[in-house]
């Protein structure tokens, strides 16, 4: 009888698989956990199929004689050049690649993982894949997680991980010149997807560690990091904020590698996340020596940035301000030590150089509050003429947290000192409403479409005088530039409602004029006086026949 033939396994899109991955581990771990565990796996896949399809490319280039004048040969390559240039660390890393060593490659786990490598356990295969790779990639030391050989999860249900992930797809990761092509933000994928199906399991913390990739896009379109600058995120999260500046430069025709990012986390599992993603990217990043806390353990105390962006935590109460008093940072006040958030942008505001601009996301509460001496740190930075424009944003955003947010944008010396971002807008700030954008996409999930981004970015663009973006208008019911006497007017509230009035009806060119409408209607009164007054007389015959 001949044998069987060996059905073909069809690769699954990350969702589906994620999602089993979760039916894994169910009754092994909590749901909170499931995404540390998977994510470095799903990581050693991604790098092991990068290196492979590079691998690859080299070994074809070799064979055809394409690649011979490169390495300065010509002639047919010999089997033993052929082993020796494929296994180059440097062939890897000089394409913005990882080099990862043969007992850490996929293949390997996944030997073990069918049970056809013998030796050493699934988990103490994988913990060494991990530290393999580790030593030959030095921005990852101290990131992949070594959790593997835990008691926690036997060898069954880690195989049975294993070939599960063993059928994600992924997009082609080597262009044709043979270097990275852009790679997707797999890793903060992974984190929403689990933060997405077990928010009730996480709580409010799963707000650390992603922000919705369209409200990143808007930060970045808003605050157009340029190469060759420096740009900081004191609450960097899984990184997204670097990934999404690094699209936009390219996208611009700079240079992606030319630009320098530093970044802070205090959650260790985080911190490593933010590394893991911004390595697969091939962003060079400083994210300090270790996680730390941007308040008490500042990892970067000299800097001055061109671009400030983040999404600290919302309205947090422990974060140690009754330590700090009177901080050099506080500029414009002390905050109260009962709600962070005017200590986040007093820091931020601290680490822009002359002429720096940043931008932030802040609980709504912030436009307006008053508690703690807020209200007078808000006027003061108003005067200071520091605020450059106020967005409110649609609720629904997040799937961690309902609780509705705003964008503060922030200009160093705007107009005044250093006019390289904005020109001509001394005194002035603009508000822009986008509370009436965006899709849902779920019954709780609202997201900013493409054009919705647009045209909020392309806006505060007109506004800010760049070249080629038109003429500014204020629009009803949707932007507003006010003058800094209008805000003071308002007691320094910057809830962009107030200044924005009320959207203009749209006009019918078929609807009857103003004038027509009061005469139709009145001779329909008219009629109806007459109507009356016959209906009374025949009420009344009909009363005098009784």
């Amino acid at each position: 009888m001949p044998p069987r033939k060996k059905k073909d396994v069809k690769p699954k899109p990350l969702k589906a698989v994620l999602w089993e991955s979760a039916d894994q581990l169910r009754g092994t771990l909590d749901a909170a956990e499931y995404k540390h565990f998977v994510l470095g796996l799903v990581f050693l896949k991604y790098v092991s199929v990068a290196m492979a399809e590079k691998r690859a490319q080299l070994e074809s280039g070799l064979r055809d004689g394409s690649l011979l004048a490169s390495l300065g040969l010509t002639g047919v390559a010999s089997e033993d050049l052929i082993v020796q240039t494929v296994e180059d660390r440097r062939q890897y890393t000089g394409a913005g690649l990882f080099y990862v060593p043969p007992n850490a490659r996929w293949e390997v786990v996944m030997e073990r993982a069918r049970l056809t490598l013998e030796g050493e356990s699934l988990g103490e295969v994988i913990n060494g894949a991990m530290d393999s790779i580790e030593k030959v990639n030095p921005a990852l030391r101290g990131t992949l997680p070594q959790e593997y050989n835990s008691p926690r999860v036997n060898e069954t249900t880690l195989a049975g991980l294993v070939k599960l992930l063993d059928r994600l797809e992924f997009q082609s990761q080597v262009g044709e010149d043979g270097m990275r092509a852009g790679a997707r933000d797999l890793m903060g994928e992974v984190y929403e997807y689990f933060l997405a199906q077990f928010a009730l399991a996480e709580g409010r913390k799963g707000g650390e560690f992603f922000t919705p990739e369209s409200i990143v896009r808007l930060l970045v379109e808003m605050l157009e990091p340029q190469e060759g600058e420096r740009v900081l995120d004191p609450a960097c999260g899984s990184g997204g904020m670097f990934v999404q500046a690094e699209k936009f430069i390219e996208m611009h025709e700079g240079n992606r590698f030319n630009i320098s990012v530093y970044g802070q986390e205090r959650n260790l599992t985080t911190w490593r996340l933010a590394k893991m993603n911004l390595a697969i990217h091939g962003i060079e990043a400083n994210l300090g020596e270790e996680p730390a806390d941007s308040f008490h353990e500042d990892q970067h105390p000299e800097l001055k940035a061109d671009v400030v962006l983040a999404n600290p935590p919302f309205n947090i109460s422990n974060w140690g301000g009754e330590r700090l008093g009177m901080d050099p940072r506080w500029t414009y006040g002390v905050p109260p030590v009962g709600n962070a958030n005017f200590a986040w942008i007093q820091l931020m505001v601290n680490k822009l150089r002359p002429g720096g601009r940043a931008g932030i996301v802040l609980a709504n509460g912030s436009m307006s509050g008053k508690s703690g001496g807020e209200g007078d740190i808000r006027r003061r930075m108003v005067e200071d003429d520091l605020v450059a424009c106020m967005v409110a944003l649609p609720g629904q955003l997040f799937r961690s947290t309902q609780i509705p947010a705003c964008l503060w944008f922030l200009a160093e010396g705007k107009g005044t000192r250093h006019a390289e971002w904005i020109k001509g807008r001394v005194g002035e700030v603009l508000f822009i409403d986008a509370s009436g954008l965006g899709t849902m996409e779920e019954r709780t999930l609202r997201e900013l479409k493409a054009p919705d981004i647009e045209r909020v970015a392309s806006t505060f663009r007109a506004w800010r005088g760049v070249l080629g973006a038109g003429a500014y208008a204020d629009v009803p019911g949707f932007c507003r530039s006010a003058s800094l006497e209008e805000v003071r007017s308002n007691d320094f509230i910057l809830t962009p409602g107030r200044y924005v009035g009320v959207a203009e009806a749209e006009q019918d060119p078929d609807a009857e004029s103003a004038e027509a409408k009061v005469e139709r209607l009145t001779k329909e009164l008219l009629l109806l006086f007459e109507e009356g007054v016959r209906l009374e007389a025949a009420v009344r015959e009909q009363v005098g026949r009784l």
